[in-house]
C-alpha cells in the first residue's frame, strides 16, 4: 500500500511501540507513515537551519517559555550549553531518521531520562512541538510551507511519542519496583 501525501495517517494510528530488531527502517517509516518525501522535506529544511543553529536556538527558547513560562525553572541559567545540546540532538534525530535501528534507543533513552530527572510530562512536549514549529516557520522564512510543517509534524509527532512512552514506562516500572519494596518489608 502506497502512502499518498493526502491521506496521512493521524498521529494516534502510527505505531510507535516495536521491535526494531525484526523490521528493516523502510518498514519502519512505512509503519509510522513516514514518506521518503517527509524524510527530504525534514533533512533537506533542517539542513538550512544548522548554518543559523545559534540565532534557531534562541527563537526555540524564546518561544517555549513564552507559550509556558512554568518550564523556565527545568532549565539553567545560563542556557548557551542547552541551545547547543538541542541542536545537536535535532540534528542526531533528522540525520538518524535513515537508521531508526540506531535512533529509536537513542530517543527512547532520552524520554526515560527526561521523565526520570526533569519530570517532563506528556504536555510537556506539545509545547516544546509547537515552539519546534514556530523556530521552524520564522528560521526558514519563506522555505516553510505547508509541506513542511506536515513533514516536521509527524516526524515530531513519531518521534515525541517514543520518548513518551519511554519515559511513562519507565516511570511505571520505578513505581511497581518501590511496591514489590514496600509489600516485602510490610
Amino acid at each position: 500500500h502506497a502512502i499518498h501525501r493526502n491521506k496521512r495517517p493521524r498521529r494516534s494510528d502510527c505505531i510507535i511501540h516495536f521491535n526494531i530488531t525484526d523490521k528493516t527502517t523502510t518498514i519502519l517509516l512505512y509503519i509510522m507513515g513516514l514518506s521518503p518525501e517527509d524524510l527530504s522535506l525534514v533533512q533537506t529544511s533542517w539542513a538550512k537551519v544548522v548554518p543559523i543553529a545559534s540565532v534557531a536556538a534562541d527563537l526555540f527558547y524564546t518561544k517555549l517559555f513564552e507559550l509556558d513560562p512554568e518550564l523556565r525553572p527545568l532549565f539553567p541559567s545560563d542556557l548557551a550549553d542547552q541551545k547547543k545540546k538541542l541542536m545537536a540532538m535535532i540534528s542526531v534525530a533528522v540525520d538518524g531518521l535513515t537508521d531508526l535501528e540506531a535512533l529509536v534507543p537513542a530517543v527512547q533513552d532520552l524520554g526515560r531520562r527526561h521523565a526520570k530527572y526533569y519530570k517532563v510530562t506528556a504536555p510537556m512536549f506539545d509545547t516544546v512541538g509547537a515552539a519546534l514549529l514556530d523556530t521552524l516557520e520564522k528560521g526558514l522564512g519563506e522555505g516553510w510551507d505547508e509541506e513542511h510543517k506536515e513533514a516536521w509534524t509527524l516526524v515530531y509527532g513519531v518521534l515525541s511519542k517514543t520518548m513518551i512512552d519511554a519515559g511513562e514506562e519507565s516511570t511505571a516500572a520505578v513505581v511497581d519496583e518501590k511496591k514489590e519494596e514496600e509489600e516485602v518489608t510490610a
